[in-house]
């Protein structure tokens, strides 16, 4: 298991190196092209190296989004396959974390529940209970819980890292139907994540009616571990929250207003 871990660990940092090294590579040509089409003058640190530069734009595909990296292969088969979600608590976990717990696995379509283990859940309520969210709505104390796939709605992730954010919450749900009459929210809002759940009927041509079904509650991003769970003790940290900083409070990370 060691071997495999060190040998998986090289693998990623040299791949992250070549990911660097062509992105360098990227901005460069970049940097190039808005000159040439902008009829200014090329940057002095690449004016040598401006006619290779130039000569291997004519190979860039037009229609590309850019150096593709590790983060995009996390998702490459997503939509394809439905996602596999487990949902996990602490040792002895207490009955509102079991609550807790039991109302997660109804908000994600498949999800199977172990009532041991040390990581997401128990960290998900550690953040709840630090933003004072006391308003835990319970799905069966409604009419019934609604198993379809739902439609998401993730709003205020404008930032390099509030998309990073995005897709993470996003790819942990299967592709709805058209038909389905669920509907997910994620909100940012000064890097407070607000988690809604609503189901909708229409009352008439024009008109729909709302209603929540719970649970909500409030999520703050703590930390983006690179690898999987078996890789915790050699993964990198993509980034972490640093509540200390003497401006931690005045600073926001997922949106980029």
């Amino acid at each position: 298991m060691l071997r495999r871990e060190a040998r998986l660990r090289r693998e990623y940092l040299y791949r992250k190196a070549r990911e660097e090294a062509q992105r360098a590579a990227y901005e460069r040509k970049e940097k190039v092209r808005r000159a040439l089409e902008e009829n200014r003058l090329i940057p002095t640190e690449l004016r040598r190296e401006a006619l290779a530069l130039h000569g291997s734009l004519e190979f860039d595909d037009a229609g590309g989004e850019g150096v593709t990296n590790h983060v995009d292969d996390e998702y490459r088969w997503a939509g394809v396959e439905d996602p596999k979600v487990m949902i996990t608590t602490s040792r002895d976990p207490s009955s509102r974390l079991k609550m807790f717990a039991k109302e997660l696995k109804l908000v994600f379509p498949g999800a199977q529940r172990i009532n041991r283990g040390r990581h997401e859940v128990g960290a998900l309520v550690r953040a709840c209970k630090a933003n004072g969210v006391t308003d835990l709505i319970v799905i069966h104390e409604h009419r019934g819980t609604p198993e379809a796939k739902p439609h998401l709605i993730i709003h205020g992730f404008s930032s390099r890292l509030g998309k990073r954010v995005s897709d993470i919450l996003r790819y942990l749900f299967p592709v709805p139907k058209e038909d389905s009459h669920r509907v997910i929210t994620f909100a940012n809002q000064n890097d407070y994540i607000s988690f809604r759940h609503h189901v909708y009927r229409k009352t008439n041509h024009r008109n729909v009616e709302l209603t929540e079904v719970g649970p909500r509650f409030e999520l703050k991003l703590y930390m983006i571990r690179l690898g999987t769970l078996e890789q915790e003790a050699t993964a990198d940290v993509e980034w972490r929250w640093h509540p200390y900083t003497n401006t931690a409070h005045k600073r926001v990370f997922l949106s980029a207003e």
